[in-house]
This record gives structure tokens, C-alpha cells and sequence, in this order.
């Protein structure tokens, strides 16, 4: 099939959660777009994230919908079945019905291919965005980590599950250049996320009452990695990027010397650190030898979450 060597990802977030998606988007693409719709030459797999509903593989771009319609024409589908369907998405005009089916009717015959409305083997998308006309073939997430919410074990104080998988997107949104921990993994909702998408991930917590729960919590859904009873402080290797959760101060007050001993330590054992917090922090996190590169945050009602991006200070 012919390309254009780009990627159109197709974004939906509800308002409370708009910062941390635009913080993943630019953790995958280097970029975000309000709008919704982000093209990027990076291919991610629309599954990996709960906020991407689909992307699609630019086959062709113009400028006039006709001169994309010509190029379509030029194109040879093959023996494959397709549906034509036009791609809405919150942040661009909204076509009416009419509208709609009349641009896939167009684009539809212009295909030489062999189209199929119930099952076809290929969704071939098309829309107009920023003054461009795209074609190219659909992929739809399939968001099979909504089941993820149902674990064996909960912890009142956890990340929900589209906050965790979130969290280990932005830690890691390359799996295959990272190794990772979460040295404060509680019931272990950033480990199973990281986990179902191939992150090399690790976990611990120095709370031996939940781990058995954490460890069942992962073996539930079919993964498996070491969870060790350990204190932050006593976390010892080397790892490219740690995910601390400090939320558990709704609990357990700790100090800001704690606090700050605690990031201390993540220094000497993680390069990057991804912090989720519910206190302001950013003088501790530059007193404990990390610069702060992004940010986003999450609200729930008046609960307000964030979402801190670290590296080690030169």
C-alpha cells in the first residue's frame, strides 16, 4: 500500500483529564494538538492509550478534496473488502449526517477495491483538518485495559486505572528502550498497566499487608514480574525511569524531609522519575538533584492530582 509516512491520532479526554493527555501526547510525539487530532511520523499502537480512540495510516494528502479524489483513484486496493467512514473528532467542525455520507459515497467509488459495509477486511478513514484532506486505513483502540478495573484487590487511595495506564505511557513511551520500577507499587495499578503494554517494569513497597494482594492483582490477568518487600531507601541497581506515587500522604503524613530523602534516594538508583503527587513539591524535587522537564495534572470534584516529568540535574 502506498503512504504517506504519517500517523493521524484521533485524542478524546474528558475536560478533568485534558492536561494529563496533552502531558502523554507530548511524551509520545514531542507534541500536542488541543484539538484532538495530532499527525506525528511515530507509529504507537492506539490501544496503548485511554485517551487515543483510533489512528490512521495516511495513505494520501491534499489539499482540495478533488485532488485527493483523483489520487484515490491512481490507488489499487487489491482484493480487499472496505468501508469508507468519515472520522469525527471533538475539536473539528461537525458535518451533518448528509454531510458525512456524501464524502464517503465519493470516496467509496473512487476506490477500486471491493467495498463491504458489515464486515470489511480494511476501515478506510477520511477527514479534513487544518486545511488538509487525509485517506488512509483506520485502526481503532480496542481499550482492552477497561477490564483492569476489575482486580481482585483494591486500595482506596490507588490511581484509577486510566490515570496508571497514563502515568506509564508518559514514564515509558517506548517499551522497548526502558527499564522501570515503581518503588512505591502498592496494589500495583502502574505495575499491571506498564505490564500489559511490555514494559519492563519492576515493583516494591515496604507495606508487607498488600503485597500478597499486589501480586495477585497481577497474576489475575496474566502477568508477572518481581514485587519485593522493600523501603525506597533500600532500592539498589540501576533503572531508566522510576514511577513514585506519594498520594499515600491522604494516609500517612510524611515530612518534607522524608519527602526529600525519599527523592534523594530515587537519584541514585533512576536517571528520570515520574512523580504523582497531591502536595505542591517542586522545591524538594530540585533540592533532591532533579530538574523538571513537563508536568500535567488530573482533577476529580475539588482532588487535584499531578503528574511531575523528572530527570537528573546536571
Amino acid at each position: 500500500m502506498i503512504s504517506h509516512g504519517s500517523y493521524l491520532y484521533n485524542y478524546a479526554f474528558p475536560e478533568e483529564e485534558k492536561s494529563l493527555c496533552m502531558l502523554e501526547m507530548r511524551s509520545f510525539f514531542g507534541k500536542d494538538e488541543e484539538a484532538g487530532i495530532l499527525e506525528s511520523s511515530f507509529e504507537i499502537d492506539p490501544s496503548r492509550s485511554p485517551f487515543i480512540r483510533e489512528r490512521m495510516d495516511v495513505f494520501f494528502k491534499a489539499k482540495e478534496f478533488q485532488q485527493l479524489i483523483a489520487m484515490v483513484k491512481e490507488w489499487k486496493l487489491g482484493d480487499s473488502t472496505f468501508k469508507v467512514q468519515y472520522v469525527k473528532a471533538a475539536g473539528l467542525k461537525k458535518l451533518a449526517f448528509e454531510a458525512r455520507r456524501r464524502i464517503e459515497r465519493e470516496v467509496g467509488l473512487a476506490v477500486k477495491g471491493i467495498p463491504e459495509l458489515k464486515k470489511p477486511d480494511l476501515i478506510l478513514g477520511i477527514l479534513e483538518v487544518n486545511g488538509w484532506w487525509y485517506f488512509g486505513q483506520l485502526h481503532s483502540s480496542e481499550q482492552f485495559w477497561l477490564h483492569h478495573q476489575h482486580k481482585p484487590h483494591s486500595y482506596s487511595t490507588a490511581l484509577s486505572t486510566r490515570v496508571a495506564r497514563a502515568v506509564a505511557n508518559i514514564a515509558v513511551p517506548d517499551p522497548a528502550k526502558a527499564k522501570a520500577i515503581d518503588p512505591c507499587c502498592g496494589i500495583g495499578t502502574v505495575v499491571v498497566e506498564a505490564l500489559s503494554m511490555g514494559i519492563d517494569i519492576v515493583g516494591s513497597d515496604h507495606n508487607p499487608l498488600i503485597l500478597e494482594g499486589t501480586r495477585e492483582n497481577i497474576a489475575h490477568f496474566g502477568y508477572s514480574t518481581e514485587i519485593k518487600l522493600l523501603d525506597l531507601m533500600e532500592v539498589t541497581g540501576h533503572y531508566d525511569v522510576a514511577i513514585i506515587d506519594m498520594p499515600y500522604n491522604l494516609c500517612s503524613v510524611i515530612t518534607a524531609q522524608e519527602q526529600l530523602d525519599m527523592l534523594q534516594s530515587t537519584r541514585t538508583f533512576a536517571d528520570k522519575a515520574v512523580i504523582v503527587t497531591i502536595e505542591p513539591i517542586d522545591p524538594i524535587i530540585r533540592s533532591a538533584g532533579f530538574e523538571i522537564i513537563d508536568r500535567g495534572i488530573v482533577k476529580k470534584g475539588n482532588f487535584t492530582r499531578e503528574v511531575i516529568v523528572c530527570r537528573k540535574a546536571p
